[in-house]
């Protein structure tokens, strides 16, 4: 049990936009939101099972009680730093083991991480730093071709906040670990609130710069354990961690801190790649993991699933985008796992199919919201309610999201309402049993000559073809009716890409029965799609390109 400081005041954080009092109590009082935080919930495992495997990772085994260790041995290195509550540090680190205890060691402290992603640049880095004023910044050597330790060099020059740098080896350890974990060990004890901001997240949309979206240790933790329960995932489970550590997907739905929670065991990939995640699948018989839809589709289309032991992947969740209908069709039969369909944002709300639905609802639903307390609103452009079962913009508010992001006032002024509902830019309809179908993004959606197209549709259907790998549609200037539609494909491999030609496309649709209208003007055949630095499909990329 961690010591409680009768003295620990709330932490103000300048930036950043709380519940209403009214809210936050009706969380805390229907059990949403509990009194413990981040450190406290890994502690309180570590004392149920301290022998049990926490993570595998570059090689290694790491049990529990190790764990422990580690973090408070870490959390010792850095208050010898200086680093203390409230305190920003921006973590930059692919999956690693030390990824886990590096970030723990800091929650300790009651400082607050700011997870950047391993393939952020120089200037989206430099804008974290300067944006949360971070006090330190935590990365690898090197990542994809990328001198992380020269921009270390350079942002502990020029950063009038940044006081440490913490340069880990490219796969993890090196010497700057070392020395912080050379310090004795700080004993448990409860340095923040469970009310503080544990930790600022960045927003996955997929234009401009990532916003900071500052998450309370109460609010994610109350989502995470709703997903949990809905998810499924056990003290036996094995869960394999393929898509980036600090991504949302990946940290609690239920994601490596879901696992924690239960005692579960955690399995870090370095990549995504079939030949790397299907053999950590057969080697530690991992039960369980998260793909966003380009992923789920290698992994369905790699030659590998017939010479490996997949048997015990028992739940394959799907998320991050919108997942095909043809293609969630395939990974009952082709991955032999159950398919739970998820949807979310880092902002908050997620949502999951049941693990025990009907396939039809499993395949053409992204979930319903894990929590009771999760408000909905469908609404039309002028923010009326659209009737019961018809697609409009989702708008959201709950104990999981937020109520602004972090110093973005402005900003939060055009996706927030006044009464504190997320706007958050999807077109979505809501059958009667509450499960949500994703028909585009708002701003995705093609006018073609006052006719209304949702890529996603034509998208699916694309999916259905034997040569197609996978398929984006996106709305492209036209000067007589304003955009025309265009279909990039990624043929599979193997598969001549003389049938993907605009003609026998267009044959190809028209016979699945697509409107002549939503047929594409034009088809381009590509080797991959652009992508956002969170993996998602660039679509902004796709309509800027030139013929």
């Amino acid at each position: 049990m961690s010591a409680a400081v009768p003295e620990l005041e709330p932490l103000v954080l300048d930036g950043v936009v709380g519940h209403p009092a009214e809210f936050a109590d009706r969380y805390r009082r229907e059990g949403y939101w509990t009194d413990q935080t981040f450190p406290e919930m890994l502690f309180e495992t570590i004392g149920r099972v301290p022998d049990d495997t926490a993570l595998i990772a570059d090689g290694r085994r790491i049990s529990y009680a190790e764990l422990g260790e580690r973090v408070l041995r870490l959390a010792g290195g850095f208050r010898a730093r200086g680093i203390g509550r409230g305190d920003r540090v921006v973590v930059q680190l692919p999956n690693v083991a030390d990824y886990v205890p590096l970030v723990f060691a800091l929650f300790e402290l009651g400082a607050i991480p700011v997870l950047a992603l391993a393939a952020h640049d120089r200037n989206e880095i430099a804008h974290f730093v300067d944006l949360a004023e971070a006090r330190a910044y935590v990365t690898v050597e090197s990542h994809d071709g990328t001198d992380l330790a020269a921009l270390a060099a350079e942002i502990g020059a020029s950063s009038p906040s940044v006081a440490h740098t913490v340069v880990l080896s490219r796969a993890g350890g090196g010497a700057d670990l070392e020395e912080l974990l050379a310090h004795e060990p700080l004993a448990h004890e409860r340095r923040s609130l469970p009310s503080d901001v544990a930790f600022l997240q960045l927003s996955g949309g997929t234009t401009g710069t990532s916003k900071l979206i500052p998450h309370t240790h109460e609010g994610y933790l109350g989502s995470m354990r709703e997903a949990v329960r809905v998810g499924g995932t056990t003290a036996s489970s094995v869960q394999l961690v393929v898509l980036p550590m600090p991504h949302s997907f990946a940290m609690r739905s239920p994601g490596f801190l879901g696992a924690l929670h239960v005692g579960a065991t955690v399995v870090l990939a370095p990549d995504p790649s079939p030949d790397t995640a299907f053999a950590l699948i057969e080697r530690h018989r991992v039960t369980e993991t998260a793909l966003v839809p380009p992923l789920a589709l290698l992994w369905l289309n790699s030659s590998l699933r017939a010479e490996t032991d997949l048997s015990s992947l028992a739940v394959v969740r799907v998320g991050g985008a919108k997942f095909g209908v043809e293609a969630a069709r395939r990974i009952r039969t082709e991955l032999g796992a159950t398919l739970q369909q998820s949807y979310g944002m880092a902002e908050g709300l997620h949502t999951f199919t049941g693990l025990d639905e009907d396939e039809e609802t499993v395949t053409t639903r992204q979930g319903r919201p894990t929590s009771a307390a999760d408000e909905i609103l469908i609404v039309d452009e002028a923010d009326r309610p659209v009737p019961p079962g018809s697609p409009g913009h989702l708008l959201t508010r709950g104990p999981a999201t937020v109520r602004g992001y972090y110093r973005t006032p402005e900003h939060d002024a055009t996706v927030f309402t006044e009464d504190g509902y997320y706007r958050v830019g999807d077109l979505v309809q809501q059958d009667e049993r509450g499960y949500l179908t994703v028909v585009g993004r708002a701003k995705d959606q093609i006018n073609r000559g006052g006719e209304k197209i949702a890529p996603e549709e034509v998208e699916n259907h694309l999916l259905a073809h034997p040569a197609v790998h996978d398929a984006s549609v996106v709305g492209v200037p036209d000067d007589a009716l304003g955009e025309r539609t265009k279909a990039y494909v990624v043929p599979r491999p193997a598969a001549d890409p003389a049938t993907l030609t605009l003609a026998g496309t267009r044959s190809f649709l028209r016979e699945r029965g697509l409107a002549a209208y939503k047929l594409p003007d034009l088809v381009e055949v590509v080797e991959q799609f652009p992508s956002t630095v969170a993996g998602k499909v660039s679509k902004r990329a796709q309509r800027a390109k030139k013929d």
